[in-house]
């Protein structure tokens, strides 16, 4: 008996540990560029509801001045099926940079149990090396690594991990990396995520949910405060909504 429970404890641990093969016979794209999320959350599991695909939130510098950044697109390389090419747009303050380049599966692991017995949970570690339009002023590279939770269900249908989505301090692809302008070699820490931003300091205060401090008002955050955090009813809250939802890379 004690050698049948090592084998199946070891079994476990080559499922949660070694998917990195595995992963390329997924296409991950789908998980970063898509239009909704299926809300996976168990209490939910019989109404197929969709939740409106979030924007990333992020800060670069020590300031934590806002940083947008959009993938447009995210196309599997066929001849290396774990890495893929991405296009998109980065935003700081009014300047807009056009930006393409790669990412790369370094690690997977899978097989975590959920709350939602439908489902097994994974997540993939990833390299990021984006260069952004060098005829743009203010323009750099950037480079890192960021976290994306899947789950598989029964059939193996891949799907953006929101199981927990209610749960406090939910996250989903979040990146922890460095831009460094082309002209000046200055590099300034760059991280963003779907709902929080990893590693942000005092910026983020709140504990269920994303909350930006005061202190950093001024850094870019005045419109996501008074459209996340201000009366519905108010003309600001109106016009800071109408920013937020604004498809400024288009």
């Amino acid at each position: 008996m004690l050698v049948v429970f090592s084998a199946n404890i070891n079994a476990q641990e080559v499922i949660q540990t070694n998917f990195l093969d595995q992963s390329a016979k997924y296409d991950f794209s789908k998980i970063w560029v898509r239009d909704s999320i299926s809300d996976l959350y168990v209490e939910n599991e019989n109404e197929n509801k969709k939740i409106k695909t979030p924007e990333p939130i992020g800060f670069i510098g020590d300031n934590y001045q806002r940083f947008y950044i959009h993938l447009i697109s995210v196309v599997k390389d066929m001849e290396n099926p774990n890495e893929y090419f991405a296009y998109g747009k980065t935003r700081v303050k009014n300047n807009l940079c056009a930006f393409q380049g790669k990412i790369k599966i370094t690690s997977a692991q899978f097989g975590k149990e959920s709350d939602n017995p439908k489902f097994k949970r994974g997540s993939i570690i990833v390299d990021i090396l984006f260069f952004e339009d060098q005829n743009t002023i203010s323009s750099g590279t950037i480079k890192g690594k960021m976290k994306t939770n899947f789950v598989l269900d029964i059939k193996g249908n891949m799907f953006y991990d929101s199981v927990n989505f209610v749960a406090d301090g939910f996250s989903n692809n979040t990146f922890e990396g460095i831009w460094t302008s082309y002209k000046t070699k200055v590099a300034k820490k760059c991280n963003w995520g779907d709902f929080r931003i990893p590693s942000c300091g005092d910026l983020d205060i709140g504990a269920g949910e994303f909350s930006v401090n005061d202190k950093y008002l001024k850094s870019g955050w005045e419109t996501y405060k008074l459209a996340y955090g201000g009366s519905n009813n108010s003309d600001s809250y109106k016009i800071a909504n109408r920013k937020e939802s604004e498809k400024w890379w288009k």
